[in-house]
């Protein structure tokens, strides 16, 4: 069973399988940045981290949120697209196991929100596709704008929309990628753009709690609305 509403909730959070280097071992391990966990922990929950191994969805059924985080590449065999050059390092495995969680999330209406390469997924998930370099669409890099250096985009929200309730008509986010939502899926309501175009967030109707954003507010230890959002959502659907 799920936390009782008293409790801090326990939120999943997906991580990367990586080669990784810690005092004399040289090994792959499941690893994810600290600053998600920082944000889950402020915001109230606790986090648990779901490697991409041993996908089962019924881990579902003892966490109270769930978080798509960001990373590598989406294999544009998801989507049934030919890899573009600059589509690089991607993750065919990650890909399925989140795919299973994010299904398996919406259908127990399980707060749900999905970061960068999640909304990707989540996109890619429920029918949509991706731009696979986006400064061939953009002339720019704003969005990536060197190894490891985040940029900051503005980006404008639909009104009418949770994203809108929880951060205004506009906000400056920490962005880090160069793939983007192309087609969006018909179960998703797109709710921020950039000023060039790009897909910032979008949600699913009918969820108490399905939301992605484009964006990395794990970065900015400033505002954790979105995280805020996703504890308080969770905290409802166990009261």
């Amino acid at each position: 069973m799920a936390s009782n509403a008293s409790d801090r909730p326990r939120i999943g959070i997906t991580t990367y399988l990586e080669p990784a280097t810690w005092g004399i071992w040289q090994r792959e391990a499941a690893l994810l940045p600290r600053v998600y966990l920082d944000a889950v922990v402020t915001a109230g929950g606790v986090p648990i981290l779901l490697p991409p191994l041993g996908t089962d969805p019924s881990i579902l059924d003892v966490l109270d949120g769930l978080i798509i985080a960001g990373g590598c590449d989406v294999d544009p065999g998801s989507y049934d697209a030919v890899p573009h050059e600059e589509t690089v390092d991607t993750r065919p495995g990650r890909d399925e196991h989140e795919a299973t969680l994010i299904r398996a999330a919406l259908d127990r209406d399980l707060p749900l929100l999905a970061i960068c390469r999640g909304l990707q997924m989540l996109n890619v998930t429920l029918g949509g596709t991706l731009h696979q370099h986006l400064p061939d669409l953009i002339t720019s890099d704003e969005h990536r704008p060197s190894p490891a250096v985040f940029g900051r985009t503005e980006v404008e929200l639909e009104p009418d929309s949770l994203t809108a309730r929880l951060l205004g008509d506009r906000s400056s986010v920490h962005c880090y990628h160069h793939q983007a939502l192309d087609a969006v899926a018909p179960a998703l309501r797109v709710t921020a753009r950039a000023a060039d175009g790009t897909v910032e967030a979008a949600e699913a109707d009918g969820y108490g709690f399905a939301l992605g954003v484009q964006w990395h507010p794990e970065e900015n230890a400033e505002d954790l609305r979105l995280f805020t959002a996703l504890i308080d959502a969770s905290r409802r659907r166990t009261a």
